[in-house]
């Protein structure tokens, strides 16, 4: 594949739009939350993309409190037609800054957050809505119900959720079909192949994977002690000091096989998270996140690595043997 072919289209699930094989994270765009970000070449990157036949964009209100659906919004607009623009609603900032963000699904807190996004975007219809954490004390039917009144009143085309449990993605399908659902999958984070991956294949939803390349450990490129001061990635227990070390070997055993097979760390680990649609028998769109083309392209390469029996052998023990949690979102925050 040269850095000129569009890949291929992909229908996400049942009830979901045709989108690019592998979508675009954008949450860093315009954000400094991964360091120092460039919005010049974030725009040409999200150009290039869609040259490329990336057509899913992803990003949420929370991400720069609003500023990176601002930022994307003019891309969005000139290229109506072709993007597919999905964003999320749960993360509320508490007024006290110090304690981050709680967990909103309120039906009320639902409206007011997509005319939000709605107004910063510029658009008349959010693409793909997603609620971006669940707080089990509201209840599915109230807040999916409300997802659903977005879509009656044109406002939403398509409803998804993010981190839920198998038995809650059951139960919000069936008060509204559920196009896609965005959790972390990697070879670094499988919990999702417990309960929902199996729930999704049933309902035939979509898995859209976020954070494919485990927040850039799997590129092999990451250091800790190289993460600038501002990068969400100190706070995290993967990239803390006496787990990065254990974690970095387990990432020379992907390097080992990519440069066997003259690729990157990175596209072995996407090829891997794109294999799992033929091993669980569901659609499977990853949103890497990427500023650069030239990553871009460095992922995009991946999704024509088809790893071997031996290879995926070598790569299944990793995930139990990472050390340090991912980050997790209560509904207390």
């Amino acid at each position: 594949m040269t850095s000129k072919t569009q890949i291929r289209a992909v229908k996400l699930g049942m009830n979901g739009p045709t989108v690019g094989a592998q979508g675009l994270g954008a949450m860093a765009m315009a954000t400094d939350i991964y360091g120092a970000t460039d919005e010049s070449e974030s725009m040409a990157t999200l150009n290039h993309a869609l040259d490329r036949g990336v057509t899913l964009i992803d990003t949420a209100d929370m991400y720069g409190n609003g500023a990176n659906e601002t930022f994307l919004g003019p891309f969005v607009r000139a290229n109506r037609d072709r993007v597919v623009l999905a964003t999320k609603f749960g993360f509320f900032p508490h007024d006290d800054p110090a304690k981050g963000y709680f967990i909103d699904n309120r039906p009320e807190y639902i409206f007011q957050a997509a005319e939000a996004s709605l107004r910063r975007l510029g658009i008349e219809t959010i693409d793909i809505y997603y609620m971006h954490r669940r707080n089990r004390k509201v209840p599915l039917e109230d807040s999916v119900g409300a997802m659903a009144d977005l879509v009656a009143s044109g406002k939403v085309r398509y409803i998804g959720l993010s981190e839920v449990t198998g038995e809650e993605l059951r139960l919000a399908n069936s008060i509204h079909p559920i196009a896609a659902l965005e959790s972390e999958w990697s070879l670094f984070s499988r919990d999702v192949e417990e309960s929902v991956v199996p729930a999704a294949a049933e309902l035939n939803i979509a898995f859209v994977p976020y954070s494919p390349l485990g927040r850039g450990m799997l590129t092999g490129t990451v250091k800790a002690t190289a993460l600038e001061a501002g990068d969400v990635r100190n706070v995290f227990p993967r990239f803390a000091g006496e787990h990065i070390d254990a974690n970095a070997r387990l990432v020379s055993v992907i390097s080992t096989l990519a440069q066997a097979r003259g690729v990157t760390p990175a596209q072995i680990a996407m090829a891997w998270v794109h294999g799992r649609a033929t091993v669980h028998g569901l659609t499977v769109v990853p949103i890497p996140g990427t500023r650069k083309r030239s990553r871009l392209d460095e992922n995009l390469a991946a999704i024509d690595v088809h790893l071997t029996d031996d290879e995926l052998k070598v790569l299944e023990p990793l995930g139990d043997a990472v050390q340090g949690i991912r980050p997790v979102f209560s509904d207390d925050m």
